[in-house]
């Protein structure tokens, strides 16, 4: 069984500590390209955080039955037939959308983020374990996937949740949310440069954060004392 401390640890190990997209800057090329729109950049984010939980939990169940020579091309078998699995259901029910991420969704396969968590803690823990810090780490991503396309997307359009009837229908166009009324735009924000600016603003800001919580810590040492 998982303590609660475990879970807790598992959790901000993933959000906070590693964050792949702020600390360990994995992934870039999809946390750039896909993160023009929340809309876009929460598909993603979500498809590869169902991808790093299924691929983690199947890699430690196996990892007792295959040799460590060959443990990378199974590895990378078993997150290719999950992200197949992904890529067919998205093209079926979700079509429009599809086409929007278009070669992003198979490339969750190549994705050193799901890679690197299945061989560095799926094969040498246990399956619940193995999920939850999948779960953990790809939510970490999606939460910079979502902030980074919010950015983008406010700055580039001035809207929130541009294009979300690809995912529900025409109907949802009305839950765009029109933040900047009349607003002209700015097209840097929503090119590949604006994704630079956008994420190097991120890491700054976090950072940031980080610094001063050390220097908050540091401070109430002598004070403990």
């Amino acid at each position: 069984m998982m303590t609660m401390n475990e879970f807790r640890s598992l959790f901000h190990n993933g959000l906070v500590k590693q964050n792949t997209g702020l600390v360990q800057l994995l992934g870039l090329c999809p946390l750039l390209a896909i993160s023009n729109n929340v809309v876009n950049a929460l598909s993603l984010g979500l498809a590869t955080m169902l991808v790093m939980a299924a691929s983690s939990g199947a890699v430690s169940g196996v990892r007792n039955f295959v040799p460590n020579e060959i443990r990378i091309p199974v590895f990378v078998l078993i997150i290719a037939a999950l992200v197949t699995v992904i890529d067919l259901a998205m093209n079926a029910f979700v079509h429009p959308l599809y086409l929007v991420l278009g070669i992003f969704i198979p490339l969750i396969t190549t994705n050193c983020i799901v890679l690197a968590r299945a061989d560095a803690f799926a094969s040498k823990n246990r399956p619940l374990h193995s999920v939850i810090d999948a779960v953990a780490m790809g939510f970490g991503l999606t939460l910079v996937l979502i902030v980074l396309g919010a950015i983008r997307e406010l700055a580039g359009q001035g809207t929130l949740f541009s294009g979300i009837e690809l995912v529900f229908g025409e109907e949802a166009k009305r839950f765009v949310l029109h933040v900047l009324p009349d607003y002209r735009g700015f097209l840097l924000a929503i090119l590949p440069p604006g994704a630079f600016i956008a994420l190097g603003l991120l890491i700054a800001a976090h950072n940031w954060n980080k610094a001063r919580a050390e220097q908050r810590a540091r401070a109430a040492v002598p004070a403990a004392a």
